[in-house]
């Protein structure tokens, strides 16, 4: 499908400033929901995810997944469900492993390529609601995981999903964790690799040996921390080889479903790779859309409304 012209989203000063409108929500925003359904569900593999069941009494599913250390309860999750609930979609969002209040049980917790947990949860939602249709939504490493599931095996992809939403999605992850490292982006790698060096601590009290802690103080990036840590734990053998298997655009031209990627064009996080025009312009299935603002996953204005533009339009795109 060819490259849809950016839409009119132009935010208020000060926030036409990718930097702002990532930080800006992430500080800010506040999104109430209702009650939800909270469940802990078994995967194949012996482990388990928690999962979070927002309902509106719909036949629609959407299954919406987080990003990097981020969990089912972030603004821009709860956002996103709270949208999808108003105009008529029942809502499951999950934590990815070791994302939960509690620690998963497996030595693998979860990175940018897995496709296996958003396939369980889904089977699982269908199979305990009563849904004709059903849909995914991705943020950042979550909407590399929806698009790389849509599209590597698309014939396992179960036949009610009909449409598949990636935001601000890092569609190749190797020159993406090379921009999360520059020097005008250390603010988010030290904020990643805190949070993902308190859990190898957590996991080293579980499997010592396969979590040894005495490289942990040293590594400064994120693929630094990949590299001995994300890779070796998930059968990869460095963090270049992980980046390049887990990538998304790879599997962008086998998208069945009609999807849409939306990524702004000051999104710090994103290299000029990250944008797959060539991919969509070749799968009339797939749409990209590159606002000029936004940042990562921000889309927000002033005054801070309910509903982010980013969520309009996603409502949208399902709804058409």
């Amino acid at each position: 499908m060819p490259l849809l012209q950016p839409p009119p989203f132009k935010p208020k000063f000060p926030l036409q400033s990718g930097h702002l409108q990532t930080i800006f929500p992430r500080l800010f925003r506040k999104v109430s929901l209702p009650p939800v359904i909270r469940r802990k569900i078994d995967t194949p593999d012996g482990d388990f995810l928690d999962i979070d069941w927002h309902l509106a009494g719909s036949t629609r599913l959407a299954v919406i997944v987080h990003g990097l250390e981020g969990n089912s309860r972030r603004h821009y999750m709860l956002g996103m469900a709270r949208a999808m609930v108003l105009s008529g979609w029942d809502c499951i969002t999950y934590n990815f492993r070791g994302c939960g209040n509690v620690m998963n049980k497996k030595p693998q917790m979860y990175h940018s390529g897995q496709t296996e947990d958003i396939h369980t949860v889904l089977e699982y939602g269908l199979k305990h609601g009563i849904y004709e249709d059903a849909a995914l939504i991705g943020f950042s490493v979550g909407g590399n995981q929806v698009m790389k599931y849509l599209g590597e095996t698309p014939e396992m992809v179960p036949s009610e999903v009909i449409r598949g939403i990636g935001i601000s999605v890092p569609c190749d992850l190797t020159s993406s964790a090379k921009q999360l490292c520059k020097p005008s982006n250390i603010i988010y790698n030290q904020y990643f690799l805190h949070s993902l060096k308190k859990k190898v601590k957590a996991k080293s009290m579980q499997f010592p040996e396969l979590f040894p802690l005495k490289k942990l103080a040293g590594l400064k990036n994120l693929i630094e921390f990949d590299n001995a840590y994300t890779a070796p734990i998930h059968g990869f053998k460095d963090a270049f080889d992980y980046y390049e298997k887990a990538s998304c655009k790879q599997f962008l031209h086998r998208i069945k479903v009609p999807t849409l990627i939306l990524s702004a064009k000051d999104d710090p996080f994103l290299s000029p790779e990250c944008y797959p025009i060539i991919e969509a312009q070749n799968n009339n299935n797939l749409s990209l859309q590159i606002p000029n603002y936004g940042g990562h996953v921000g889309f927000t204005d002033l005054p801070q409304e309910k509903q982010l533009w980013s969520e309009g339009r996603a409502v949208r795109f399902l709804n058409t």
